[in-house]
């Protein structure tokens, strides 16, 4: 079972965490995970989720708990 978290102040699921990350629909996700990184925005924890925004790709998305950042490991 998916563990939820809460994120900028609401709870959210791997999938709408992996759709927040991606700014779009994702097809699928796996559960978040917490990271050993720091936010360089804010200093806040950050977490991962992996998910595949399409058949084809598959994406590890890292947010920041605390404020708006966000990235994926695209090349």
């Amino acid at each position: 079972m998916p563990a939820n978290r809460v994120v900028q102040g609401r709870m959210v699921t791997p999938h709408s965490l992996a759709e927040l990350v991606e700014d779009d629909d994702v097809m699928e996700a796996e559960s978040i995970e917490d990271t050993d990184r720091e936010c360089p925005d804010c200093g806040g924890d950050v977490v991962s989720v992996g998910y595949m925004p399409s058949v084809t790709e598959y994406v590890t998305g890292y947010k920041c708990q605390e404020c708006d950042w966000r990235e994926t490991d695209r090349e």
